[in-house]
């Protein structure tokens, strides 16, 4: 099994720590209504959100995959960083094992930079291929962007 490891970093006008809450710590109640058009809820499977809690998001029915689930390996708030693995989902992973996501805000001036780390664990034998990659990513961009948008917004949101 091979590992392909994919970094970007994206600059926000928003606090760390409002970025930080939107995106990770309250993502369950805040996503769905930023985005009902292609998240139509998140809920725990497990736990209340800290480390060991897994997090199915269950997507629009316009959406090409139903659901994901994610585990939370670490999570640190007060540093704005946290660590999930991608364990499940409704599409089948014909190349790839799973997905560890690491995300860590970190201030910028008034706003923030967000670094995240992504790890392929791809199955022996197959390639990943960088545009499949790539798409995932912008996904998350156009994600990240409508949570800046909504946040800008509504200032006391997230406060």
């Amino acid at each position: 099994m091979g590992v392909i490891t994919y970094s970007m970093e994206i600059t926000s006008a928003i606090s760390p720590s409002r970025m930080f809450k939107a995106l990770v710590l309250d993502s369950h109640n805040i996503l769905p209504k930023i985005v009902p058009e292609g998240i139509k809820s998140i809920e725990f499977i497990e736990g209340d959100g800290g480390v060991g809690s897994i997090k199915q998001t269950n997507f629009s029915e316009s959406s090409h995959i139903k659901y994901t689930k994610h585990k939370v390996e670490a999570l640190d708030a007060d540093s704005f960083y946290c660590k999930y693995t991608m364990i499940e989902s409704d599409i089948k992973f014909d190349k790839i094992d799973f997905v560890t996501e690491e995300v860590k805000f970190v201030a910028a001036g008034s706003g923030c930079v967000c670094k995240m780390t992504s790890e392929y664990h791809v199955k022996e034998g197959c390639e990943l291929k960088e545009e499949d990659i790539k798409k995932g990513k912008d996904r998350a961009m156009g994600l990240y962007k409508a949570v800046e948008e909504y946040l800008v917004a509504n200032p006391d949101l997230c406060a």
